[in-house]
Formats: C-alpha cells, sequence, structure tokens
C-alpha cells in the first residue's frame, strides 16, 4: 500500500512540475499573472504530493520529532503533515517539527524544489522569447 501512495504522489509531484515548465503561456517580459497563477498551483501541487509521501512513510514508524534528544514523536495527522510539507517547501523551516530517517531526504528534495520553481518563474518573466 505504502509503494501505491508513494508512486502515485512522485508522480503527481512530477506531473506538476512537468507541467510549470511545459506550459508556454509566459511570452512577454514583466510580471505575467497567468505565469504566477501557474507557479502558486504547481507549488501547492507539490506540497499535497509530498504530504502524501509523508503520510505513506507515517504509517511505518515516526517521521516528525520535536526534538532530536528527546525523540518525541509527532502525531501524523493531516494538519501536521501538511504543514511540515508547506515550511519545508517554502524553505521557512521553523524547526519545531524535525525529520528523521528517510523523511529527512524528502525533505531535502522538497526544500529544492521549494527554491528551484519560484527561481525558474524569475527567470522565465525576465526572458523574452524570440518569435
Amino acid at each position: 500500500m505504502n509503494t501505491i501512495l508513494l508512486t502515485i504522489a512522485l508522480l503527481f509531484i512530477s506531473l506538476n512540475v512537468f507541467w510549470f515548465f511545459k506550459r508556454q503561456t509566459y511570452k512577454q517580459t514583466g510580471f505575467d499573472g497567468r505565469l504566477f497563477a501557474q507557479l502558486f498551483v504547481s507549488l501547492f501541487g507539490v506540497m499535497l504530493g509530498f504530504t502524501l509521501i509523508y503520510y505513506a512513510l507515517s504509517r511505518d514508524s515516526a517521521i516528525l520529532v520535536t526534538s532530536l534528544e528527546s525523540m518525541n514523536a509527532v502525531e501524523p495527522t493531516w494538519e501536521n503533515l501538511l504543514y511540515f510539507s508547506g515550511v519545508t517547501l517554502l524553505s521557512i523551516g521553523f524547526g519545531d517539527l524535525l525529520p528523521i530517517g528517510l523523511t529527512r531526504l524528502f525533505a531535502i528534495i522538497e526544500g529544492a524544489i521549494g527554491i528551484l520553481l519560484p527561481s525558474a518563474f524569475f527567470i522565465k518573466s525576465m526572458y523574452q522569447k524570440d518569435e
């Protein structure tokens, strides 16, 4: 069951990232509201996909703790997992929830996507495509 959830979540995330780069709605320079909306939807989709990954991982064991010293496990509610995914994707990382085990790898990947997608947004918004 976890393998299926992880596969679906990874495909969902990949489709969101692919959709962002594939769409050609941004052909002029300057701010483009359509591109911004597309970025927002893509980031939201990635956040939901990683929330699903964290849920799948939490079915086997604890994935988030409040302190690495005490290792107090955080209850894997959708609210907690969505919150952790959001602060990780946005590279805020408050430090109130800490990933352990395999979750650390996924948190790094999510953080990288959270930096790269907005960077691509700014590059695309400044790039004038020759027609």
